[in-house]
Order: structure tokens, then C-alpha cells, then sequence
């Protein structure tokens, strides 16, 4: 399993232009301009992979990336205001329609801002995930900004503001230095081991 041979598949701006989901899925999600394409490309070895944008907001298409024997996907990010109802609306069927198919869901990673309490949209999303039982571990990114006794008040503060989703997996990840990236390769590799296992126990 190699991330390096990542290569970009397809971008999708409705549910109809989704592909057929034939390997293990590993989704990042997260609000607009918290950093998911800096993971990606930090996750990859890759400077530019996934696109970074200067403006929340831009990157309206769920995007895919091939890598060996799993697919990442890039959800495009939530929360942004400065975007037209009829843009709103296209981005909710997107991702109703992305999570309503059956598909090979292995993981998804949901992004935070370390600097910040979760916003309402982020707890909304996490909840989304666990009452209908997506397997998830959240990486808490923008590490590099905080000072080192920030880190651990906002780490704590962050965990107890998640208490209620029991087991919840935390990784803090710097996309400067790429601390924490190899704990999350680490976790991403296990569960697409552990789901391609099962896949071929059924």
C-alpha cells in the first residue's frame, strides 16, 4: 500500500456523475478552508495533488483519487455562507446523494480546525457519522498556528466537547511539518486491511 502512487480520478458536481464504487473509500470531510487538501497532499507526498484553494468555498465537487487497492475522496467543504442558495442546494444533493449509496465506506476522516471549538456544522457532521454508523476518526489540523500550551488546553477542550461519541479517535496534525501524519497513514492502512479482509470473508 503505497500512497505515493495516488493519481487524481474524477471530480463529481452531482450525484448522477458519481463512479461505481469498487475499492475501500476513505472520505475526508470538513468545513470549507480547514485544510483537507494540505492532508491529502501531505498524506500522498504529493505538493499538489489536491488543489488548494485561496477561497472557501471554491471547491464544490467531491473529488477522487486513486491509490492502490483504496480510493480517497475529497468531500467538498461545508459551512462557507458567501455561496448562492441554488450552489447550497446542489452541494446538499451532492452529499445526501454520496451517502446514500451503497458504496464501499471504510473510513472517513473529518477535519477540524485545533484552533477552535467544532463549529455547529462540524458537530452536526460528526453526529451524522455516528448515529448512522460510519466508521470516522477526527484530525484536528492548523496544529502549527497554536503554541504549545495552546495545543494541549485546545486538545482537552476539544475532546470534551466530543465526549458523547464514546471511542472517538483523535489525531492533532500539522501540515507544515507533518506531525501526526504517520499515525494517521497508520490507522487509514489498518482499516482498508481490515475491510478488504471482510470483503473477501463474505
Amino acid at each position: 500500500m503505497t500512497f505515493k502512487n495516488a493519481e487524481f480520478q474524477s471530480a463529481c458536481g452531482t450525484s448522477e456523475q458519481l463512479p461505481q464504487s469498487t475499492k475501500p473509500e476513505i472520505i475526508f470531510a470538513g468545513k470549507s478552508n480547514v485544510g483537507k487538501s494540505s492532508l491529502i497532499n501531505k498524506l500522498t507526498g504529493r505538493k499538489s495533488l489536491a488543489r488548494i484553494s485561496s477561497k472557501p468555498g471554491k471547491t464544490g465537487t467531491i473529488n477522487f483519487y486513486n491509490v492502490d487497492n483504496f480510493h480517497l475522496v475529497d468531500l467538498p467543504g461545508y459551512g462557507y455562507a458567501k455561496v448562492s442558495k441554488q450552489e447550497k442546494e446542489r452541494w446538499s444533493e451532492l452529499m445526501e446523494g454520496y451517502f446514500a449509496q451503497e458504496r464501499a465506506f471504510c473510513l472517513v476522516v473529518q477535519l477540524l480546525d485545533m484552533r477552535h471549538k467544532p463549529t455547529q456544522d462540524d458537530f452536526g457532521m460528526i453526529n451524522f457519522l455516528y448515529e448512522n454508523g460510519f466508521p470516522y476518526i477526527v484530525v484536528l489540523t492548523k496544529m502549527d498556528k497554536l503554541k504549545k500550551s495552546e495545543k494541549e488546553k485546545n486538545l482537552i477542550m476539544i475532546g470534551e466537547t466530543l465526549k458523547e461519541f464514546e471511542n472517538i479517535g483523535i489525531f492533532p496534525f500539522s501540515a507544515q511539518t507533518g506531525e501526526g501524519a504517520d499515525s494517521i497513514i497508520g490507522v487509514i492502512e489498518e482499516c482498508v486491511e481490515e475491510y478488504l479482509k471482510e470483503s473477501e470473508e463474505e
